[in-house]
């Protein structure tokens, strides 16, 4: 069993910043590219930012300059500091990774999401 959890999420007035954690725990050989996806309501999830093993990052337009996603690989956590936020980032907030295990590797594992809200 491997699981993703995250924390970090609330209601914050816009200009405002939230820093999200993701922990994977469980048994797992290989823990390599990590990320942060959102779905808003009435839309489809979303690429938000996401950082390889070695560190490498890649952002959505939309979050260029404001976010910023980062690793602690002996902590098995991936984390996405938000800053400058406005209402249009409200959603809901998904770690993904990509888990090696016995079996082979896959990129679909995901957390059960946590609520960020910004106000206007």
């Amino acid at each position: 069993q491997v699981r993703l959890v995250e924390s970090g999420g609330g209601l914050v007035q816009a200009g405002g910043s939230l820093r999200l954690s993701c922990a994977a725990s469980g048994s797992f050989s290989r823990l390599n590219a990590m990320g942060w996806y959102r779905q808003a309501p009435g839309k489809q999830r979303e690429l938000v930012a996401t950082i390889t093993s070695s560190g490498s990052t890649n952002y959505a337009d939309s979050v260029k300059g404001r976010f910023t996603i980062s690793r602690e690989n002996a902590k098995n956590t991936v984390y996405l500091q938000m800053n400058s936020l406005k209402p249009e980032d409200t959603a809901v907030y998904y770690c993904n990774a990509d888990i090696c295990r016995v079996f082979g590797c896959r990129n679909d594992y995901w957390g059960q999401g946590t609520q960020v809200t910004v106000s206007s």
